[in-house]
């Protein structure tokens, strides 16, 4: 057998590349196959097979082909990003980390790399890592839609609305797209922005009248404002354009619920399957007195992790209205699993933060949610603790820092070695909601529980004056609410009355009301509810 020569023929390595820059892929594949049979180490025949086996969707075949033609030409920044791009293809973040930033060192000004290394922090929840190399790509090529997308998605995720809507602005102004239109209507309804984001949404719409994603969007956005009969109608046509879109199904269910038209909302939960939509299609039948098919229903969800705050208070109200042990562990006893305490900057005298706090609250332009429980009062949408302005971060920190000390304070309680809540309890917990209300003389919220939360908490930050021996104003905690069908009255309860400067932290299963209160002074405060960031 022939020793194999040291090294290939220039000219059959230009008659491949001529083949495939040709497109004749079948006869350039054949090719470099042929010459890396005699010749293992020739660079372009390695990458031109790669690039035909990645062409393919042989990604894991074309691996070794794009790593054999960077290691053989290792200056070549192209090589090393052909090779970022198969890793990232094949799920391999941290590798396709390495591989793009071998790239850009070779090639600082390489937009696309930037671009990619971008995407592939993202993917490894490196945030702060991706959002420096979309800005450098952006820096790089102005008008780069992509990556002034991608910049506006990764600074909301961390929080910087007014930043990732100017992105999102700049992407839109490069060239206008329905799902960008559908990112800046969402950083816009979580900065509070409802109108604005009404706007958005319905430019998606125009931009793609059949985005069944934008009007189920535009619908959640209507509601929230105050239009159900819009909101209807838009949840309507997504699940025209696309019947099954879990997301409109749902939306729909939850209008359906709050109606009091249970049952036609437990069809539309059961077809939309996300979320708590089973447990909501649970609701529908207990609420609607049908407890046989809750019974059944909940025989399904005991085999589930015991995590559903919503499942909790049902299984515990019918623990209590039939006279039987209460099989989910969620949280046992969670009357006794309130925490009251005083935040330190909020309660001294003449607090600077206190100020801050009620002043932006009077002064920043944060639409109105509209909500029926509320009485008398107004509710902030979106996510306060998103906000920009430094008194709400302030604030988020400091509530943060009360809730990783909450659960320590509750290890001794009855019932805590069973008490999921604390078992799973992490050390990374995330607002999934923040809102500010502001109640009037005679204002007041009906019984209520927090679906979207593990834990649930008030910040006070102004308080009515409570008569001598009365609870105005105070918040009432219990096992039963909501207009829930009792076999009798013996249900729990305890109430707190808060000062200026307190937080309550309580299980996001506990229902809850605020008791009207008689003095012409507002009461001001923060609610929020904190979720497992992996939740």
């Amino acid at each position: 057998m022939a020793n194999p020569r040291p090294s290939a023929d220039p000219a059959d390595i230009q008659r491949l590349l001529q083949a495939f820059n040709a497109r004749q892929l079948a006869q350039a594949e054949a090719m470099a196959r042929r010459l890396l049979a005699t010749h293992p180490a020739t660079g372009p025949a390695h990458s031109v097979l790669a690039a035909l086996l990645a062409q393919q969707g042989q990604r894991e075949a074309a691996l070794p082909h794009f790593s054999a033609a960077a290691r053989l030409q290792p200056g070549t920044a192209e090589l090393h990003f052909n090779l970022a791009l198969c890793l990232s293809g094949l799920g391999r973040h941290p590798e396709a980390v390495t591989a793009y930033r071998t790239a850009i060192g070779l090639k600082p000004d390489f937009a696309v790399a930037h671009f990619s290394l971008g995407a592939a922090l993202q993917a490894i929840d490196a945030l702060a890592d991706a959002t420096a190399h979309y800005r450098s790509a952006v820096q790089l090529q102005p008008g780069y839609l992509e990556a002034w997308g991608n910049l506006g998605a990764v600074l909301q995720l961390q929080g910087q609305l007014d930043a990732a809507i100017d992105a999102y602005q700049r992407a839109l102004a490069i060239r206008p797209h329905p799902r960008l239109q559908l990112s800046l209507g969402s950083a816009l309804r979580n900065r509070g922005d409802l109108d604005a984001a009404v706007t958005a949404y319905r430019k998606a719409v125009e931009l793609d009248p059949a985005y069944a994603e934008a009007h189920d969007r535009l619908g959640s956005a209507l509601w929230a404002r105050g239009d159900p009969e819009a909101a209807v109608a838009s949840y309507g046509r997504a699940l025209e354009l696309q019947p099954e879109l879990p997301e409109a199904r749902y939306n729909l269910g939850v209008f359906l619920q709050d109606a009091g038209r249970h049952a036609e909302a437990i069809p539309h939960f059961r077809a939309a399957g996300i979320g708590d939509a089973h447990d909501r299609a649970l609701y529908c039948a207990y609420r609607s007195g049908d407890f046989a098919a809750f019974r059944s229903g909940l025989e399904a969800r005991l085999h589930d992790a015991h995590r559903s705050p919503l499942l909790a208070t049902l299984t515990a109200h019918h623990a209590l209205n039939f006279g039987q042990p209460d099989p989910y562990r969620f949280c046992p006893r969670p009357l006794e699993f309130i925490h009251h305490a005083a935040i330190p900057p909020l309660a001294e005298a003449r607090s600077t933060l206190l100020a801050a706090l009620l002043r932006d609250i009077q002064l920043t332009g944060i639409s109105e949610r509209k909500q029926g429980r509320l009485h008398e009062g107004i509710q902030s949408s979106g996510n306060l603790f998103r906000r920009s302005e430094a008194s709400f971060r302030e604030l988020a920190a400091l509530v943060l820092a009360e809730v990783r000390r909450y659960p320590a304070a509750l290890r001794d309680l009855p019932g805590a070695a069973t008490c999921e809540l604390l078992a799973a309890w992490p050390a990374d917990p995330e607002f999934s909601s923040s809102w500010y209300l502001r109640m009037r003389q005679g204002g007041h919220l009906t019984s209520h529980i927090h679906e979207e939360g593990w834990i649930s908490g008030c910040v006070y930050l102004a308080m009515p004056p409570v008569p001598a021996g009365a609870l105005d104003g105070s918040i009432e905690f219990s096992l039963d609410g909501d207009d829930y069908p009792r076999r009798h009255d013996n249900f729990p309860s305890r109430t707190i009355t808060p000062a200026v400067g307190d937080i309550v932290l309580f299980p996001s299963s506990l229902f809850h009301r605020t008791i009207p209160f008689a003095a012409a002074t507002e009461r001001i405060c923060v609610a929020f509810d904190i979720l497992p960031a992996h939740a």
